[in-house]
């Protein structure tokens, strides 16, 4: 039996079907399947202030994942600045700031914000 024929039977069955192939580099293929873009990460940055907006030096912003829940956290340095670098961009995380009984309320660094560096202040109560 000629191996050939059947082959040719079924190249035309799927051409016939509205399947095309394509080539890839492992071989031909179906339709080219659908690949995640590379969003890449972000720095997210800001100032912590207290009630007059003035700089708090020393106190903690916790940047938390919303999916996973690991929280990172950064001291404020001399002029009240943190700094988180290497943050996913297809994550979503919240973001506040403590220092003794004083809270900042809750930001969210939203996956749907396509800013590389993300700046914000946060506002001790």
């Amino acid at each position: 039996m000629n191996r050939a024929a059947p082959l040719s039977v079924l190249a035309l069955a799927v051409l016939a079907a509205g399947v095309f192939l394509v080539p890839s580099p492992t071989g031909l293929m179906g339709a080219p399947l659908a690949q995640a873009q590379n969003f890449g990460q972000r720095t997210v940055t800001g100032t912590v202030l207290d009630t007059d907006s003035d700089p708090v030096v020393g106190a903690i912003v916790f940047l938390q994942n919303q999916k996973s829940k690991t929280i990172r956290s950064y001291s404020s340095d001399s002029k009240g600045h943190f700094n988180f670098a290497q943050v996913d961009m297809t994550q979503d995380f919240n973001l506040w700031a403590e220092k003794g009984d004083r809270k900042s309320p809750v930001k969210v660094v939203s996956s749907w914000d396509s800013r590389k560096a993300w700046v914000g202040d946060l506002k001790l109560k």
